[in-house]
């Protein structure tokens, strides 16, 4: 199975990119209306960030989640014992962040969480009515108000060689929360893992929006929507002297949202977080 971008413009946009997400867990947006050149200001900036040493003035809080981690506390994905290779930032927009960051990160926090509102509508519209059915309320307003979207500006720096064995740049695992908004990185190593079990590029065309199913959305639509398994594996050659600086957006509801008998929005973001080791 292939992944292939769909033109956003198109006409059919919508069931071709639900149906991808339904295959593949993954959906891969071109033509979007995301501005490449704020994407490409923000990866060039960020790299400033973390080449610089004032980021340790910005060391997370660990009861909000805001701030830098370093690669000291990175995650550990669930199911894995030895850290990923990577460090990065969270920006909420109630949260800390460089002067010098903040607007270019305020824009585009506003326009991808816009886009990623309407492509939840995508999602509630195209599924079949029954799964539909069986949401607490419509996808969109889940989000509508949410303070919990994050922002991650991650950055996978340089392989020195002597990483921890069996060390990657992120291990495979699944996301929290319902949708993932992803602009291309500035370097490829985006895997994901196929329903024959063989892990599959991502496309990584620079200006191409990648998406992806998170748990929660797994969750509210009782497995219909699969939240897949990815990776982000390291680079061979010249190109492990090179950073890689991605820019996910977690789409997160209302902590009070019922995504499930089971689960809150809180409650299921509580559990990940306690197996991350995060809190």
């Amino acid at each position: 199975m292939k992944l292939t971008a769909v033109d956003y413009r198109a006409p059919d946009a919508p069931s071709q990119f639900v149906e991808s997400l339904r295959q593949t867990g993954f959906g891969v947006l071109k033509n979007h209306p995301i501005p490449q050149q704020l994407v490409e200001s923000i990866y060039q900036d960020w790299q400033g960030f973390f080449d610089g040493d004032s980021k340790e003035q910005y060391h997370f809080n660990r009861e909000t989640q805001d701030g830098f981690f370093p690669a000291t506390v990175s995650e550990v994905a669930k199911g894995h014992t030895v850290k990923d290779i990577k460090e990065y930032f969270h920006y909420y927009p109630w949260g800390q962040c460089p002067p010098e960051h903040k607007a270019q990160l305020a824009s585009y926090y506003e326009q991808a969480t816009s886009l990623a509102a309407e492509l939840l509508t995508w999602v509630q519209q195209e599924g079949p009515a029954a799964v539909a059915a069986h949401y607490a309320e419509p996808l969109p307003s889940m989000i509508e108000g949410s303070d919990k979207s994050l922002l991650r500006v991650l950055h996978y720096p340089p392989l020195k060689g002597d990483e921890t064995a069996g060390a990657i740049r992120a291990a495979a695992h699944e996301d929290i929360n319902l949708l993932t908004i992803l602009p291309a990185a500035n370097a490829k190593g985006l895997q994901v893992k196929g329903r024959d079990g063989e892990w599959m590029d991502v496309p990584c065309d620079f200006g191409t929006l990648i998406v992806n199913i998170g748990d929660m959305l797994q969750e509210a639509s009782g497995g219909y929507f699969p939240s897949t398994t990815h990776r982000v594996v390291n680079p061979e050659g010249e190109a492990t002297n090179q950073s890689r600086i991605s820019l996910p957006l977690f789409l997160h509801p209302r902590p009070e949202v019922v995504l499930s008998r089971r689960h809150t929005a809180h409650s299921y973001l509580m559990e990940r977080l306690r197996e991350l080791g995060v809190i």
